[in-house]
C-alpha cells in the first residue's frame, strides 16, 4: 500500500512536468496489468496528459499493437532489455504522444528460471525519441512485485521528462 501511495504522489510531480513540456504520455504494460496506467489516471486532471495504454500480456499482442518484432522475441524473450525497448516506441506512435513507458516482468509466484527469476522485471522508457531501459529485481509477492514496478517506472519516466 505504501508503493501505491509513492507511486501516486510521483505520478501527480510527474503530470505537472508533462503539463510544463505541453506532452502527454502512454504506457505499454505486460506484467503490470495496467497497474501503471490506474495509477497515473488516478491523479486528477490526468486528462491533460495521460492518453491510453496498452495491456499487452502476449507475445502478439506486443507484436500486433507495440511493434516488437518475432525475431526479438524469439531471440531474447518477453523479458528483455530488447523488448521493452521496442514496446515504449511501439506505444508513443500507436497513442500518440511523446513519451511512455513499458514493462516485461515475471511476478510470480511461477514462471521464473534461473537466468530470469521472479521479481525479474525490465522496464523502458522513450521520452522525446531517445529510448532508455533497465533491470529491476523486486522481492515479495505478485502484488509486491507489481506495485514496485509501477513505482519504478513513473520514477524513472519522472526523471527522464524533468
Amino acid at each position: 500500500m505504501e508503493k501505491q501511495r509513492q507511486a501516486e504522489r510521483v505520478a501527480y510531480e510527474l503530470g505537472e512536468a508533462l503539463v510544463r513540456r505541453e506532452w502527454s504520455v502512454a504506457t505499454a504494460e505486460s506484467c503490470t496489468g495496467g497497474l501503471i496506467a490506474n495509477t497515473l489516471t488516478n491523479v486528477p486532471g490526468s486528462s491533460r496528459w495521460f492518453r491510453g495504454a496498452v495491456v499487452a500480456y502476449a507475445n502478439d499482442v506486443k507484436t500486433a499493437l507495440l511493434g516488437v518484432g518475432g525475431s526479438v522475441l524469439a531471440a531474447h524473450g518477453a523479458v528483455s532489455r530488447e523488448t521493452v525497448e521496442a514496446m515504449a516506441p511501439g506505444a508513443c506512435r500507436a497513442v500518440g504522444t511523446q513519451c511512455a513507458v513499458a514493462v516485461s516482468g515475471i511476478a510470480g509466484p511461477d514462471g521464473g528460471t534461473p537466468d530470469k527469476p521472479v521479481g525479474t522485471v525490465w522496464i523502458g522508457w522513450s521520452v522525446g525519441g531517445a529510448v532508455s531501459s533497465q533491470v529491476f529485481h523486486f522481492a515479495g509477492d505478485r502484488d509486491a512485485v507489481k506495485a514496485q514496478t509501477a513505482l519504478a517506472a513513473i520514477e524513472g519516466l519522472l526523471q527522464r521528462v524533468d
